[in-house]
């Protein structure tokens, strides 16, 4: 297939369009001028003058949220009301495509250590002692080396994690593209699924699908199991190298994402066969458990309510393993929800907002974990319920 028959196969509207097929992609003035307006308030709510953003081995948000510029081995930037941002990667090869695509800061290679040019633009705009703030997934010798000069260090990761909760409407189109690459991925795994492949294979049947489009893989787990002797509840994050057989129930993960703005979307499959009677009971569990929540879901709803909404999981005599609910877009984000069965690790207070983004993904297993099934997707909250992102069809199908 050519590369301009592919295209004509990956149809977005008009406004996605012009985003998606621009070389670097931009998000406009005014939306950067809003992230920076939210990060200088951030800094004067915590009584300080400069913040230091840090990334590494692909990890790391606020550095493309802030300049553009999605990590690769390490950037360390200095952000300062009023001044153009200062960004140091690594290696010096990386600084060319960072100047480039992170063009409204002041891009360098860092040199033997980032962390030390960054403390340079730092003496350089007269920083003191205790007025300094990090966001990022800073070492313990950057961490050392940043303290060592001026004193106590603020983390502030908490409040830039509540900033990325709620979504703009750029981010949001950005992330509609990240969806229809990620329903790429899916789609192909429920095309291509045959006896005789294996979970390898299947990430390669999933990746070939959004790769020529520019998306990228943030996660496809693939579970494979007998329907009739089952010894597997969730999803695995490494592929084995087992091979699905008719009779088999393929279940799976898949979030690709467009500049690191992702989607997610969870299906059932079951090979060869029509699902056993335990299968059907677990995935008709699962759905309705995705209906009550997706119910609950809209601006004001708490929590506590998403999970005891949940509760038909239990009273159906199943549990869960995987999150019940998560936040999404711009790392794992709060809340992370478990089940009556299975808890949460912390269920907080705070109520959804319209602008959240989550991922609904109910995970039933039985009891003893050898058997499950994955539904779910990712959806927006809004003020009277939510909206979906994702177009592959609900539901168990037979393969």
């Amino acid at each position: 297939m050519t590369h301009a028959n592919q295209s004509a196969t990956f149809a977005l509207p008009e406004r996605l369009r012009a985003i998606h097929e621009a070389d670097y992609p931009r998000f406009s003035d005014a939306e950067m001028a809003r992230r920076r307006g939210a990060i200088a308030a951030l800094l004067k709510e915590s009584n300080l003058d400069h913040l230091v953003f840090c990334g590494a081995n692909r990890f790391g948000s606020a550095v493309q949220w802030l300049t553009g510029w999605p990590v690769t081995t390490e950037a360390v930037g200095v952000f300062t009301p009023g001044e153009a941002d200062a960004m140091f990667v690594q290696h010096v090869n990386h600084a060319p495509l960072a100047q480039k695509i992170a063009a409204r800061a002041k891009v360098a290679w860092g040199g033997g250590t980032s962390i030390a040019a960054a403390i340079d633009v730092l003496e350089q705009r007269r920083a003191q002692s205790g007025r300094v703030g990090v966001i990022g997934p800073m070492t313990f010798e950057q961490h050392a080396t940043l303290s060592g000069r001026f004193g106590s260090i603020a983390n502030l990761n908490r409040a830039y994690t509540r900033l990325r909760q709620v979504k703009s409407a750029e981010e949001i189109d950005w992330m509609r593209i990240g969806a229809a690459l990620s329903d790429r991925g899916m789609l192909a795994l429920r095309d291509g699924l045959r006896p005789g492949l294996t979970e390898r294979e299947l990430g390669d049947v999933v990746e070939r699908a959004y790769v020529p489009f520019g998306g990228t893989t943030v996660i496809h787990f693939i579970g494979i199991t007998a329907m009739n002797a089952p010894q597997l509840g969730v999803p695995p994050q490494f592929a084995a190298n087992r091979k699905a057989a008719s009779g088999d129930v393929v279940f799976a993960e898949i979030s690709a994402a467009f500049w690191e703005h992702p989607g997610q979307v969870l299906r059932s499959f079951a090979l060869g066969a029509e699902p056993s009677p335990l299968y059907r009971d677990l995935h008709a569990v699962a759905d309705a458990a995705f209906d009550a929540v997706a119910a609950m879901l809209k601006d004001g709803a708490l929590p506590r309510e998403v999970i005891g909404a949940a509760c038909v999981i239990e009273e159906a005599g199943f549990t869960i393993i995987d999150d019940l609910l998560h936040g999404y877009g711009g790392g794992y984000l709060p809340p992370v929800l478990g089940s009556e069965s299975r808890p949460s690790a912390h269920v907080p207070d705070e109520p959804f907002r319209a602008g959240m983004v989550v991922v609904i993904q109910p995970n039933v297993v039985t009891r003893d974990g050898a058997a499950g099934v994955q539904t779910g997707e990712m959806v927006l909250i809004t003020q009277s319920g939510i909206e979906r992102f994702h177009n592959v069809p609900r539901g168990f199908a037979r393969i």
